[in-house]
Formats: C-alpha cells, structure tokens, sequence
C-alpha cells in the first residue's frame, strides 16, 4: 500500500514530503481533525489485523487449494496484515505527533510510514501480477499445471518480491530516485503483465467455449474444471480491481500535488483521505476472500467455530 509521490522533480516531492512535518502547513490543521485521522487509522489496523490474521490461520488449515495458488493468497494477506500491524500504526503516530506539535518524531514517523507503505504496496501489486499469471497458466497447462507450477519455485519468487522491494526502499532512504524508479517500472511491469494476462485468458475461455458449441458435446468432468476455474478466475479478477480501485484516489492527489505550487491544509487533508482508502483494501481484501473463495470461506467458518468453541 503506497503514498508515493508520482512528480517528476525530486526537490518538488522533497518540499511537499517536508511540509507535512512543519507548522507551517500542518500545524493550523484543527486538532479535531487530526484525532480524527488516528481514530480511524487505530480502527482500520484493528480490522485489517484481525480479519487477515483469520485469513491465514484459514489458508494454514485448509488443504483443498493448490499449494502455490495458496502461499500467493497468503503473501497477499501478510502484506495485508502488516498494513494493519506497522502502516496503520505509524500514520496514526504520525498525526499524533502533529497534533503534539512534536516535529522531531513527526519526520520519524512520517518516513518509516513511507518506505513500509512503498514495501507493501509493490509487494502486494506484485503477488496479485503473480496471481494473473499463475491463473493463465491453469488454462494454458491444464492437466500438466499441478506438474509444472510448484510450490518451490513459487516460493522463490514470493522471496524474490520481498527481498528487491525492501533493498530498493532502504536504498531509497539515501537516494530518493531510486524508489522513485523502482516503483514506477515495477507499477508499469505489473499492470501491463496484468492486463496482458487477463486478456489472454478471456480470449482463451472465448475461444473454448466456440469450440464446444461447434462440437456441440463435452464431458461433465470437463465443464466442472472449467466452472471451478472460472470462480477461481474471478476471484483473483475481483481482488486485483479492488486493489486499483483503491489505488486511484491516492494516485489522482499525487499528480494533482506534482503539479501545485502553493498547498494547502485542504490538500494535506485530500491526501490523508485518499491513504485511508488505499489502506482501506487491507480491511476489504478478507472479505472478498470469503465472498468469492468458497474454500476460503468455509476454512474461516471452520475457524470460527472452533474459536467460539
């Protein structure tokens, strides 16, 4: 989940980034407000935090799932468990210490709250480009997908998401560009192997579908495949345009701040906004689990009920 700034010159981003930790843009933002923002923030980390830890526990318990299919879907709900575990909690610190008028902590905690919301974001864009193309690879493969696509190799490249994003954040401490360029071709990468996939298996599903009409027969066993794919398929479609659509909000303030020269408390305020809804995703995505998994919510009823019990 990301605040990044999408302007293109570093000491215009360098100058809004500074701002949000001085008196004078902040410091006139009534106190009311500013409470406001840590309450909801304090409530958003206590959803996210429970609903993914429930998640996982569900993911762990059930065994129906492909093996890589499922530690995709759980690295997504880590991702979304630590939005509630550390990015919530420090946005909320951050507006605590603004409201404290405590500036020294406020860039603490205001950096800290970047380079964890630059981690989790791409990390989390990254799994569900994962997610699109291990779906393709179920219709493309068929029979020889649960040969092919393991749990290894999957494992690998959740490792490999982890450890670049969180090398190129740190490196982005000292040098801003680095981030900044990072996460815009790994953003582009993502979204265009996203769409590339999605359309391909839309083509495909077309494509058999033609088939069958023109043969006019098919076996049961077959159109059962291709039904539990399509939920599968849909599934992954509904969490990825949950994903973008929270994404949007943050993406139109950061173009709309590159190209201001004179901010406002106004704009700060937008800002925190449109952050609440893209870490609103992280409370949304367990629900769209067990809304659209089938065995993802009867893991979670399982779960329930021996917690109740």
């Amino acid at each position: 989940m990301s605040t990044t700034s999408f302007s293109g010159g570093k000491s215009h981003t360098k100058s809004f980034q500074e701002l949000l930790c001085s008196p004078s843009l902040v410091g006139g933002l009534q106190q009311q407000l500013s409470i406001c923002f840590v309450a909801v923030d304090i409530l958003l980390s206590i959803t996210a935090f429970v609903g993914n830890s429930l998640i996982l526990v569900s993911l762990y318990k059930e065994s129906s799932l492909h093996p890589p299919s499922k530690l995709l879907y759980r690295c997504l709900a880590t991702t979304d468990l630590l939005v509630g575990l550390v990015a919530h909690p420090l946005y909320a610190l951050y507006w605590m210490s603004v409201v404290q008028e405590h500036w020294s902590l406020c860039r603490y905690a205001r950096d800290a709250a970047y380079i964890t919301a630059y981690v989790l974001f791409l990390v989390s864009l990254m799994t569900m480009t994962a997610i699109s193309v291990d779906r393709l690879l179920a219709l493309l493969l068929g029979l020889r997908y649960k040969q092919i696509v393991t749990w290894k190799p999957t494992y690998i490249i959740v490792t490999t998401f982890w450890v670049f994003t969180l090398v190129a954040s740190l490196c982005g401490i000292f040098y801003h560009r680095i981030i900044f360029l990072y996460s815009y071709l790994v953003t582009s990468f993502c979204l265009v192997i996203s769409f590339a996939s999605y359309k391909k298996i839309f083509c495909t599903l077309r494509y058999h579908q033609a088939q069958i009409r023109d043969q006019q027969q098919t076996s049961q066993t077959n159109a059962l495949n291709m039904a539990r794919f399509k939920k599968a398929l849909y599934s992954a479609l509904w969490v990825q345009l949950a994903l973008v659509l929270c994404f949007a909000p943050i993406y139109t303030v950061e173009i709309v701040i590159a190209h201001t020269k004179k901010y406002s408390l106004l704009l700060v305020a937008t800002r925190k906004v449109a952050v609440i809804l893209l870490y609103f995703n992280s409370t949304l995505n367990p629900f769209l689990y067990c809304w659209k998994i089938i065995e993802v919510r009867q893991a979670v009823k399982r779960t329930l009920k021996e917690a109740l019990c």
